[in-house]
């Protein structure tokens, strides 16, 4: 899948195997629409995942309304490039692409001061 944002167009599935490039840690790079589905990308091969299927679509819409209430405040803080939390058990990085979000997900002892940056660099070329 692809979609454009300021005449640039962007294939989901590339830049989600661009980013599992990155590191060995990354368990997940997938992109969600503002509905809070999955339409790209996915889990990393042969990697367990943390929670069940159900729980994923809980995940990922509760991101899309995050992410739809962070751009309230866009008009005054500037558009954000990027949200991370880190749990005990995953550190997890959303990247707005348009109106869907770039939504990964790594071991919590990957270097947060690196990853995000990273990330940005792939979907800014």
């Amino acid at each position: 899948m692809t979609f454009e944002m300021s005449g640039k167009i962007y294939d989901y599935s590339q830049i989600c195997a661009s980013v599992m490039q990155i590191d060995s840690k990354i368990r997940f790079a997938g992109v969600i629409n503002e509905r809070g589905r999955l339409v790209g990308g996915g889990m990393r091969e042969n990697v367990e995942p943390l929670e069940n299927e159900k729980d994923d679509e809980m995940i990922f819409m509760e991101l899309a309304l995050r992410v739809k209430m962070r751009k309230e405040f866009d008009k005054q803080l500037g558009n954000v490039n990027f949200a991370m939390a880190l749990r005990e058990r995953a550190l997890a990085i959303s990247v707005p692409l348009g109106d869907d979000i770039l939504y990964v997900v790594s071991e919590p002892d990957a270097d947060y001061g690196v990853l995000p940056k990273r990330i940005l660099e792939i979907i800014d070329q």
